[in-house]
């Protein structure tokens, strides 16, 4: 997970994104024109090209799509991150793919297809966990 020191760049294109994570709110770009999340948050519909992009708040359910355990620290990162750690692919409930992290949960114990849930820990990127921690190993 990253550290909570790491504050994103604020563009035109991802300003409201992050400022709606600092909040605890998991919101992704949502398209006006035709009627679609997608993730990354930019200015443009990857699906139409309409620049009616707003934010619309997700129910922050997902499954795990793919996944890796790193079992290395490498340069840049912070001495206080967690190894080993995953870094997963996820499908939102509502069709879009994101890259994240997996936390609470025993790397071993991820699967393809794990029901997941978006959280926050200690910084504005949102990671998510297994949302049945009684049916895995969590940490």
């Amino acid at each position: 997970m990253l550290g909570s020191n790491y504050v994103p760049p604020l563009t035109m294109g991802t300003r409201e994104y992050w400022i709606s994570a600092s909040s605890g709110k998991f919101a992704i770009p949502y398209c006006s024109a035709c009627s679609r999340f997608h993730y990354y948050p930019r200015l443009i519909c990857p699906y139409c090209g309409s620049e009616g992009i707003t934010l619309g708040e997700v129910t922050g359910r997902a499954t795990v799509y793919s996944h890796t355990t790193v079992h290395l620290r490498l340069h840049p990162l912070p001495e206080d991150w967690p190894v080993p750690f995953v870094v997963a692919l996820v499908e939102l409930e509502e069709g879009p793919v994101m890259m994240t992290n997996i936390v609470n949960c025993e790397p071993s114990r991820v699967e393809i297809g794990m029901e997941l849930k978006v959280t926050f820990g200690p910084s504005t990127f949102p990671v998510f966990q297994p949302a049945h921690p009684n049916s895995v190993g969590v940490k």
